[in-house]
């Protein structure tokens, strides 16, 4: 996805080829000065790692004026909790690698949960990425690595207390998680090779860390290679989607979670030549929302999550962001 550099106006980008207009939207909420937020997206905006900030936009607000969450640069991989209330986020500057924690009202300053500098608790820990919240908000989970190790989870409470690395007994390398229902595991894009090569789903005990694959992403409907940027669990538990690179771009797909929390009916949602789709978020238990270049920019979109190969019809709904989570 290429670097995010301006904000234009609505008309500008709700006329795209194959899509509807912009989401139906009361035009009168958000802000950059304030507002109220209770349901909808956080993403990323900023042409460069020092002016990357986190934002917000409330279903009923405006997406031409979202709600700024954060002014210090350096935002990553922002994540939204299940009540709307907070946002965490990674925080970058230079070689040190923050977990932070922002209010959702705009009117809160970011605070630091955990931090690489923290060399007693994790000793060459960096490469912050992929946080997660518990369904309850009280814990978040997150990818790091480490100088002796390939890749690790860790999970922290959201006060900052409690940090633990989650054993690895299994030797996997991991990506992207996201909480079960239940919230006593995580199903995580993983692999038995390479981290930059996630090609199975796995399921994770959030207490010993013990994993067990569950899905082989690699040939999922006949086209999934490997997870890209996002795994999510369906707020009801029953389905996961994530977004797979394919022989024609990132693709979003969507699988079912039966009770064993194995992943099975994987299949590919969007698909249009020459596009990439990616983070893909449950808003509800039937549509999704994602990120995408439809048009030549990267904007949020929606679409039922029963679509077929891009059969659904897409529908913007914010404007130049990046790395979006839907939360509340």
């Amino acid at each position: 996805m290429k670097a995010l550099s301006r904000i234009v106006g609505l008309a500008a980008v709700a006329v795209v080829a194959g899509c509807e207009p912009i989401d139906g939207i009361d035009l009168g909420g958000g802000g950059t000065g304030g507002g109220a937020f209770s349901r909808g997206f956080v993403f990323v905006r900023g042409d460069s790692s020092s002016t990357r900030n986190v934002f917000a936009v409330d279903d009923s607000g405006d997406p031409n004026s979202p709600l700024q969450l954060t002014t210090q640069g350096g935002a990553f991989s922002p994540t939204v909790s299940r009540n709307g209330r907070q946002v965490a986020f990674v925080h970058r500057v230079g070689s040190v690698n923050e977990l932070q924690v922002v209010p959702t009202t705009g009117q809160g300053q970011p605070s630091t949960v955990f931090s690489s500098t923290s060399t007693s608790a994790c000793s060459g820990c960096t490469n912050f990425r992929y946080p997660t919240f518990s369904p309850d908000g009280r814990t978040i989970v997150f990818t790091l690595d480490r100088s002796n190790a390939s890749t690790q989870l860790a999970r922290v409470n959201a006060d900052g207390t409690g940090f633990q690395l989650l054993p690895n007994s299994g030797g996997y390398f991991f990506g992207p998680t996201s909480f079960t229902a239940d919230g006593l595991g995580l199903i995580a894009a993983g692999s038995r090779y390479s981290k930059d090569q996630l090609e199975v789903l796995l399921y994770v005990n959030v207490l010993n860390g013990l994993a067990n694959v569950v899905a082989e992403v690699q040939g999922a409907d006949g086209t999934a290679q490997v997870v890209v940027s996002r795994v999510a669990v369906s707020p009801d538990g029953s389905k996961v989607a994530f977004d797979a690179r394919t022989s024609s771009g990132s693709r979003i797909f969507v699988g079912t979670i039966d009770g064993q929390q194995q992943v099975y009916d994987i299949k590919q949602v969007t698909g249009k030549l020459g596009v990439d789709d990616t983070y893909p978020s449950w808003r509800g238990n039937t549509e999704l929302g994602f990120l995408s270049n439809e048009g030549g920019t990267d904007n949020i979109y929606r679409v039922s999550a029963s679509s077929v190969r891009g059969s659904g019809n897409l529908v913007l709904v914010v404007p130049k962001a990046a790395e979006p989570s839907y939360g509340g």
